[in-house]
């Protein structure tokens, strides 16, 4: 087991280190004036000198990214004209459009976010999976139809319009709920929750329709193998053959599906984010992208690909603990 997480843990290093190099091939090596960019249009010469001086942008490209990756682990400083900051470790840069340090600014965003997603995955996996097993469960009936059309409903409708129709029937109809408005969840934990309901809802309809295709399909194919129809043959109740063997063969699918989208989750719930008035990191990434915001939008995805990386290395772990034969492959 200690080999298998050091060669996880080493991969998930490798990764990081290639997205970053990428990155910064992209956005700091790219066409143009790169110091003029970063800094934005209504900046002085004077100004773009300074955040020329600022990104190294004399030095070798490979001592530019040194610079950078050396803000990741040790702090970096930055001269503001008169006088140095220190940006601490992690380090992902300064915005030029706000001149704040882009570490805190994600820290800043993060908690609203992570609420979104976090809730929302524990809703989407319990929907989807719970929808595909009682598909399997009554198959060839009524309810599976049902449930079938559910799922395609909620594959096809975008998550904006689902969160529009809960908006009108639950808040302005009905008035049962608050119009959205994030609370913190340490100043009243009862309002961050309510207030954050229609949102976990409207992003949950629309990813636990995939998971309900994906258990559904990995539940009868493993209930078409000749072991099932083995234990069938011997009286085995179907109940049982659902339950135990059946649900166990669509658990490596769902958790490679769920590690992709809980990371991705971070940066890309733009549109609800906006429609819930949710001042999290997608809406910041697409307002850093607007201006052209290049540390802001370069410390963005990073930190996306670092829960992506994460959540892929928490799967595999569960793919170990799930099934032992991962851990010799």
């Amino acid at each position: 087991m200690t080999g298998f997480l050091l060669r996880r843990l080493g991969g998930a290093v490798f990764v990081l280190l290639s997205l970053s190099v990428f990155l910064y091939l992209v956005f700091y090596v790219a066409p143009g004036n790169v110091a003029q960019i970063a800094c934005g249009p209504r900046c002085s010469p004077a100004q773009v000198a300074q955040v020329h001086e600022q990104l190294r942008l004399g030095d070798p490209l490979w001592l530019q990214y040194a610079h950078f990756v050396q803000g990741i682990f040790a702090g970096r400083d930055y001269s503001s004209g008169v006088g140095v900051l220190h940006c601490n470790a992690p380090c992902l840069g300064v915005s030029y459009q706000s001149d704040q340090q882009v570490t805190q600014l994600i820290l800043n965003k993060l908690p609203v976010t992570g609420s979104l997603v976090i809730g929302a995955f524990a809703l989407w996996l319990l929907l989807g999976v719970g929808t595909g097993v009682l598909s399997v469960w009554r198959r060839g009936r009524p309810t599976e139809r049902v449930l079938t059309w559910l799922t395609l409903a909620g594959t096809a409708t975008p998550v904006f319009v689902i969160g529009l129709l809960l908006i009108i029937v639950f808040c302005s109809t009905l008035q049962w709920l608050p119009f959205p408005t994030y609370v913190p969840f340490g100043e009243n934990p009862e309002q961050w929750a309510w207030n954050l309901l229609l949102a976990w809802v409207s992003l949950a309809a629309i990813e636990s329709a995939k998971y309900a295709r994906l258990t559904r399909s990995s539940m009868l194919e493993t209930l078409a193998e000749d072991h099932v129809r083995t234990f069938r043959a011997y009286g085995v109740s179907e109940r049982a053959l659902v339950g135990r063997h059946a649900l166990r063969g669509a658990v490596a699918p769902v958790i490679a599906l769920s590690a992709l989208d809980f990371g991705s989750m971070f940066g890309g719930a733009v549109l609800t984010e906006s429609l819930f008035g949710l001042p999290g990191l997608g809406r910041e990434l697409v307002e850093a992208v607007k201006v052209v915001d290049l540390p802001v939008v370069v410390g963005m995805v990073l930190v996306t690909g670092f829960f992506v990386v994460l959540a892929n290395a928490v799967a595999d772990l569960l793919y170990a603990v799930a099934d032992r034969r991962v851990v010799l492959s």
